[in-house]
């Protein structure tokens, strides 16, 4: 089975600027996720126990506002694992549920963004992607991943120094390894070199 590779990068980097939110009026990030990755695992509980072969997107808002994301792939087992306001230490904490329980063929992260907006560096992204990665590949080292570019924003545009920084590392890490990829959705989301507010809802 094909899963969705960057030939549908303009679907995907189309889809997340509709899904993208000018702010998420959560403030500290100490969120508890469990109840809605509860939710998460109970809506595709059949898929889970079918041990079948899934490709998973998962990450903050822009994943899980994409609401036409399953209708997008047709041909695929595709799960919406998308939780608003979440970071890239909440992905890790909840890879199990997540990603490892939907025996992932593929996996699309969006994550960054909030770190970012909470004043972590780079860095920290990217240690707990890789860590992510790891624990995946640990079961499953056949996965394939698609590490999307953090999106530039009118909220967090002051911020846009550290947003191409943690951008150029994913996407460094990417062109490392042929099993990650890195879908760049930044530059589409500009307009003479400013953010193009008009791609933006509320969350």
């Amino acid at each position: 089975m094909n899963s969705p590779v960057p030939k549908n990068l303009r679907l995907i980097a189309f889809t997340i600027i509709l899904c993208s939110c000018i702010a998420s009026g959560r403030s500290q990030g100490k969120e508890d996720f469990t109840e809605e990755v509860a939710l998460i695992s109970q809506k595709y509980k059949a898929l889970k126990q079918s041990k079948q072969r899934a490709v998973v997107f998962t990450g903050s808002s822009s994943i899980r506002l994409w609401k036409e994301l399953e209708e997008s792939f047709p041909d695929h087992r595709i799960v919406n694992a998308g939780f608003g306001g979440s970071q890239s230490k909440d992905l890790l904490r909840f890879v199990k549920p997540l990603i490892l329980d939907f025996s992932p063929e593929k996996v699309f992260i969006y994550e960054g963004d909030n770190d970012l907006g909470y004043r972590k560096c780079p860095s920290r992204v990217m240690r707990n992607t890789k860590k992510i990665l790891r624990k995946v590949w640990e079961e499953f080292p056949d996965t394939r991943f698609v590490l999307i570019a953090a999106k530039p924003s009118p909220e967090r545009w002051s911020l846009k120094r550290r947003f191409q920084r943690l951008n150029r590392k994913l996407e460094k890490y990417a062109s490392q390894s042929d099993r990650v990829q890195f879908a760049n959705i930044w530059n589409v989301m500009l307009r003479d070199d400013q953010v193009d507010e008009s791609l933006f809802e509320e969350d």
